[in-house]
């Protein structure tokens, strides 16, 4: 169900899906639908949620894959692009969703950036032993340069394969953020 949900999601939006389209496409009645979601809202929650917790997972165990910060600037960034770059364009669902100003969607995504930010100062003020506010901006404009520039490069198209879009931003954050001394 959620996956039929998730296509009919990406193709028309929160607003113009319907349920009984979703029920269709996952091939069960209206009904058993309800029994499971009581209604759109919850459903879009559910796979919002959903993607969150895979995106954080691969943001995670890309901040964690290694003490060498200069890959692990550069596997944060990849985990961006290879999510904004999945077939079933999750993303969509995340960051152009036109629910995205219903108070419990941005609190969702508040959330996820707040944690997400949270975990890359962490790193930065435990190398860099800068304030836990300069901390978080820095880890708030890294997650935000990839995010932005990830989902700029998907619908720009501008010739450029992931893995050199990647690499391009990667080099831009890294020098950017390998300039704060490294203090143990």
């Amino acid at each position: 169900m959620l996956q039929a949900a998730h296509e009919v999601f990406v193709a028309n939006g929160y607003h113009g899906a319907a349920m009984d389209e979703i029920a269709e496409t996952a091939r069960v009645s209206k009904p058993v639908l309800y029994q499971h979601f009581p209604g759109k809202r919850e459903l879009y929650l559910a796979l919002l949620d959903n993607h969150l917790e895979t995106l954080t997972a691969m943001l995670m165990a890309a901040l964690n894959s290694t003490t060498d910060n200069k890959l692990r600037v550069h596997a944060t960034m990849d985990a961006y692009y290879r999510f904004i770059a999945q077939e079933s364009q999750a993303h969509r669902l995340v960051f152009e969703s036109d629910l995205n100003n219903d108070p419990e969607v941005s609190g969702r995504l508040e959330d996820f950036n707040a944690q997400l930010a949270s975990a890359i100062a962490s790193v930065i003020a435990e190398e860099t032993k800068l304030s836990d506010g300069e901390a978080t901006l820095l880890g708030r404009s890294l997650a935000g340069m990839a995010q932005i520039s990830a989902r700029y490069w998907l619908q720009a198209s501008g010739g450029l394969d992931r893995e050199a879009a990647v690499d391009l931003i990667y080099r831009l954050a890294w020098r950017g953020i390998s300039r704060f001394p490294k203090e143990t």
